[in-house]
């Protein structure tokens, strides 16, 4: 694999794209770049995540680093204790991917997301030969372990509690869907210590099952389950825990957008919306920035990705930001996307209130008709905009003040994304088919 970072760390399909020895690699380079010391590896309930997690360890120890595991522990919990600490720390992990990708996300010391300097560091050092011997880069499985002496699930699920009032959630039902992922122990055990009634689905990782058909990319399930218990509210996240999405009491999905605002207002109304502003990225809806600018909210739009957003965060100060997809970024209180923790000020905010979700949720925002089509490309190259930029223009001709077109390579996979947004369902769909056609006629692609 020629290792190229994307939006969100390094990702492929496991022991084909993303090798073993592609990641013992990739360990020895991030020593090498983001110094030795100590290391803290967690990863998802993937199938083929204990062999990636070991060889990243091999990577590291092989850099001068020493290494502990830390086993199944959701993403944000990862970069906490990195923050905690002050080291760095990596997740094995491919997020919302399907089960047969896996993946690695690397967080520099006091839980930071790379920059784009220090990860093109790390793609030159994971260029240069091997320091070690060949028959070093196989594994053996049973190299490392997690510590016993640390419950770090425990730990974790502490250090959220911490930022709530006693009790704050007495009286909500809720339904929390595990995505299969690594929330599937942390998410039920912090909801039910703040007071709520809970019940859990998608919680039994087999391997396989991670992100199939349920968590934050598909929330379906949790939908029904929601309605059939008649519960308050419901989030679900996604494999690794750092999106949520929402589900009110009525079965409606509450996106990251819709999220992002109401907690824009919950600390705007608590005094602690620094400057009044919030971060998104371009896939935001046009709606969200006409309700921002109703209640007198900057908005500063990013690049898609949690690291764009991170990084405008930290450049202004900033308190709030994330992305359409449930990435929702607390910065005064955590260093990365928590979904745990956006969730549960959610739910802390609906029962303080006394306010069903979907109430809040409704009067929040009103979201103009997007439609997304993903288009499967073997490379997107750098220039899709330019590749397209006639038949954009022509789009955001008709589309005038009344709606955005946005074009881009996904970071994460290898897809084209086309975005548009219109006053009308039926005009986003006509325009999204019409532009998509033009890509894949122009990329070859099927």
């Amino acid at each position: 694999m020629v290792l190229r970072f994307g939006t969100d760390g390094v990702r492929g399909e496991a022991f084909t794209e993303l090798t073993v020895d592609d990641v013992v690699a990739l360990g020895q380079a991030a020593a090498a770049v983001i110094g030795g010391g100590r290391w803290v590896i967690g990863r998802d309930t993937r199938a083929s995540g204990p062999v990636f997690e070991q060889a990243l360890a091999r990577g590291l120890q092989a850099g001068g680093c020493t290494v502990e595991i830390a086993g199944v522990l959701p993403t944000p919990a990862i970069a906490a204790i990195g923050s905690a600490e002050g080291i760095p720390t990596a997740v094995v992990t491919a997020s919302h991917n399907p089960h047969s990708d896996n993946g690695i996300k690397l967080f520099g010391p006091g839980g930071k997301k790379l920059t784009d300097e220090v990860e093109a560091r790390i793609e030159v050092a994971r260029s240069r030969p091997s320091t070690l011997p060949i028959g070093a880069l196989g594994v053996d499985h049973d190299g490392w372990r997690p510590d016993p002496r640390r419950d770090l699930v425990g730990w974790y699920v502490d250090h959220l509690v911490a930022g709530f009032r006693d009790g704050c959630l007495a009286g909500l039902r809720m339904v929390l869907d595990c995505a299969n992922g690594a929330m599937s122990t942390a998410a039920p055990q912090a909801a039910r210590r703040l007071g709520a009634e809970v019940d859990v689905i998608n919680a039994e990782p087999d391997g396989r099952n991670i992100n199939a058909e349920c968590g934050a990319t598909a929330p379906a399930s949790l939908a029904a389950a929601v309605v059939a218990t008649g519960s308050d509210l419901g989030l679900a996240f996604d494999g690794d825990g750092d999106r949520v999405i929402a589900v009110d009491h009525l079965g409606h999905i509450v996106d990251g957008d819709r999220l992002l605002a109401l907690g824009a207002l919950q600390l705007r109304d608590a005094g602690q919306l620094i400057d009044d502003t919030v971060v998104v990225t371009v896939m935001s809806n046009l709606g969200f920035r006409r309700a921002m600018e109703r209640e007198r909210i900057a908005v500063v739009e990013t690049p898609v990705g949690d690291r764009s957003v991170l990084a405008a965060l930290d450049a202004g100060g900033f308190a709030l930001g994330g992305e359409q997809s449930g990435h929702i970024i607390y910065r005064q209180l955590a260093t990365t996307g928590d979904g745990l923790l956006a969730g549960l000020r959610l739910a802390d905010d609906v029962r303080s209130r006394g306010v069903s979700l979907a109430e809040l949720a409704r009067g929040v925002m009103t979201s103009s008709p997007q439609v997304l089509v993903n288009i499967a490309v073997n490379t997107a190259g750098s220039d899709i905009e330019a590749t397209v930029a006639d038949a954009v223009a022509t789009a955001q001709g008709i589309l005038g003040d009344e709606g955005r077109v946005l074009i881009r390579a996904s970071g994460t996979e290898p897809l084209v994304r086309v975005m548009v947004e219109a006053p009308t369902p039926e005009l986003a769909t006509s325009i999204a088919d019409q532009l998509a056609d033009v890509v894949r006629t122009r990329l070859g692609a099927g």
